[in-house]
């Protein structure tokens, strides 16, 4: 059978298992099945595959505004547990992590005009597009302060995606994601605490810590484990010798440790003895995540997919805990993160052309500033405890993001630079 009609005789059956659930559960259900459908269909349609994780976001929010109840509460235990939602990100992150090496700063050294072209747009042109669009659809405080979060972030590991099925300057994509997220405990902060500070209660050193527990102790404790592949003996007792004392540290603190320095010193100590104590924390995981890929070496080959797990799960909670705030702001919301992304998008490219970068460089700061890290918006939002509201921008984003940066990779990729050899 040709392929097209494989593709139809696929739709075909989709469409009529779909008739065949809406008659059983009404049309709500029917719908979850064909989304879900689709996400799983796609990933044997090689042109459309780069599309599949887009499915799959749009299946998760279906299922979630349709289904809420069943997504918030399994068997009385409520899904969107702080405790829960760290790890989840911290997964994330760890994905992300794994799939990032120290070598990828190094392109600081290699391309420093480039990085600094992407730093300096990634994390002016998103707030600020983001803090506009707040005033211009005059979203309620925390539904704005959202927008200006996601704006906010550090680019993500889908920036690097986007760079290499478009064939642009895929270093420095990498190199920007890896500055970024380490610069992300400092401006992501600062930019929420100048913008978004009249809107909800912002602490930059709250969220300050709240950033390295989410992403500098899980991306830390994986570049760790990268180090650790090529280390030197000398640097493998290093490393062994920091994590028994990191080890010995926090068992210190689980015994009793923590309640013994309550009384001892101020708030300020406390935190940065427990700032000390999550980036330990990284030591040990790292240490104890290679050793583990030494006996299972496909752990590192799943990462990614946990990752994905991770941000379903994510999305899912949040599109389920404030879907009554989006059905008010539903429209709005998703024409803004529209407008959000492209401009994003835009003036990461036209900026970049504007300060003399090649067009190869200038699309992947494109990518840079128009995809952000959703993963980390919505954790920071449920580290806030405003999920419902300050969580649905990053969800809506999420879906836009790859949408967008998908069509335009493969617009890219189509259109290649011949003037300048892709990295």
């Amino acid at each position: 059978m040709y392929p097209l009609g494989k593709y139809i005789l696929g739709v075909i059956i989709a469409v009529l298992v779909a008739l065949g659930v809406s008659c059983l559960g009404g049309w709500q259900a029917a719908l979850v099945v064909l989304t879900l459908g689709l996400a799983v269909g796609l990933r044997f349609v090689p042109a459309l595959r780069t599309y599949q994780f887009t499915a799959w976001v749009i299946a998760v929010v279906t299922a979630a505004l349709i289904y809420p109840t069943h997504f918030l509460h399994v068997d009385g235990f409520d899904m969107r547990n702080k405790w829960v939602m760290l790890v989840a990100i911290q997964m994330v992150m760890f994905g992300m992590g794994t799939q990032m090496s120290l070598h990828d700063f190094a392109g600081v050294a290699k391309n420093p005009r480039g990085v600094l072209v992407g730093i300096v747009c990634h994390f002016s042109v998103m707030p600020l597009v983001g803090f506009a669009l707040t005033k211009i659809f005059k979203f309620p405080p925390e539904i704005g302060a959202g927008v200006i979060l996601i704006g906010s972030c550090s680019s993500g590991l889908a920036s690097n995606v986007m760079a290499y099925i478009a064939r642009s300057n895929l270093a420095l994509s990498v190199t920007v994601t890896a500055v970024t997220t380490m610069l992300a405990p400092f401006l992501t902060p600062l930019w929420m605490k100048l913008l978004a500070g009249t809107m909800v209660e912002v602490s930059f050193v709250k969220m300050m810590i709240e950033i390295v527990k989410i992403m500098i102790v899980p991306i830390g404790a994986a570049l760790l484990h990268d180090y650790l592949k090529r280390a030197s003996g000398r640097g493998w007792r290093v490393v062994l010798l920091v994590t028994a004392l990191a080890l010995g540290w926090l068992g210190f603190l689980a015994l009793g440790g923590w309640g013994w320095l309550l009384g001892l010193v101020g708030d300020g100590a406390l935190s940065v003895i427990g700032l000390g104590g999550f980036l330990l924390s990284a030591v040990v995981i790292g240490t104890s995540y290679h050793a583990l890929t030494l006996r299972l070496a496909w752990l590192d080959r799943i990462m990614p997919t946990l990752a994905i797990v991770g941000i379903l799960y994510v999305t899912a909670m949040t599109t389920a805990a404030g879907r009554d705030n989006l059905f008010k702001v539903g429209v709005c919301l998703v024409i803004a993160s529209g407008l959000h992304n492209m401009a994003g998008f835009c003036l990461g490219y036209f900026l970049s052309r504007g300060v003399g970068l090649d067009k190869n460089s200038a699309r992947s700061v494109a990518f840079e500033v128009g995809l952000q890290n959703g993963g980390m918006a919505s954790g920071l939002a449920s580290a806030m405890g405003k999920l419902a509201t300050v969580g649905l921008a990053p969800a809506i984003f999420i879906v836009w993001m790859n949408v967008g940066g998908s069509i335009l990779a493969n617009y890219w990729r189509k259109r290649p630079v011949d003037s300048v050899k892709p990295e």
